[in-house]
């Protein structure tokens, strides 16, 4: 695969090592658009495309389709935790948080309700992991006597409520999403990403 051109069709400059961590980053957000649009069997060149740099540069930061996955879905879970742990942070704001990233991937939806069975994403302990540090920053956020304090009722809720995100645009679903959380009586947040 040859590397992307500029407007006027020159090869871009090899910015060498200078470069290694905007590549990263340029190649996690790309990630993040693919697997949202295509899920987790999207074609890798098509977030090295996306990005901007060859499959090369891909492979370098990331030796497998695992490792990228991983990467974006570790990404959702820090901003998740930064949210929690932010000051002023209330139980609404951090479920808003949490429910934009559910509307934005199935594959943070899969990673966190992973039962061993498929074939996606061999890290079934990481994906566990994953899905209890959500569990902790949430649970982190809520007052006592808060609809979803009980122990059992917080990722059940999340899991429903995953369970609903389903549609082929981010609208839609977080539509859904929204929907679903008023069913079960809980009030959300504005639907974005932790801005810090």
């Amino acid at each position: 695969m040859t590397a992307q051109s500029t407007p006027d069709g020159r090869r871009p400059a090899n910015r060498g090592p200078r470069a290694a961590a905007g590549n990263r980053e340029a190649l996690v957000a790309a990630a993040r658009e693919i697997f949202a649009a295509h899920g987790l069997d999207a074609p890798l060149s098509a977030i090295a495309r996306r990005a901007g740099v060859g499959q090369g540069v891909l492979y370098r930061h990331f030796p497998d389709r695992d490792a990228v996955a991983a990467a974006v879905l570790e990404e959702n879970v820090r901003e998740v935790e930064q949210a929690a742990a932010a000051r002023g942070a209330t139980p609404d704001g951090v479920l808003g948080v949490l429910t934009w990233h559910l509307a934005q991937s199935a594959a943070f939806i899969g990673l966190l309700h992973a039962d061993g069975a498929s074939g996606h994403f061999a890290a079934h302990a990481y994906a566990r992991d994953l899905s209890e540090r959500v569990e902790r920053a949430l649970r982190g956020c809520l007052p006592d006597g808060h609809r979803l304090a009980d122990p059992d009722d917080l990722m059940l809720a999340v899991a429903m409520v995953s369970g609903a995100v389903t549609g082929p645009t981010r609208e839609g679903r977080e539509h859904r999403a929204l929907a679903a959380w008023r069913l079960i009586g809980v009030t959300v947040g504005p639907v974005r990403p932790f801005g810090g």
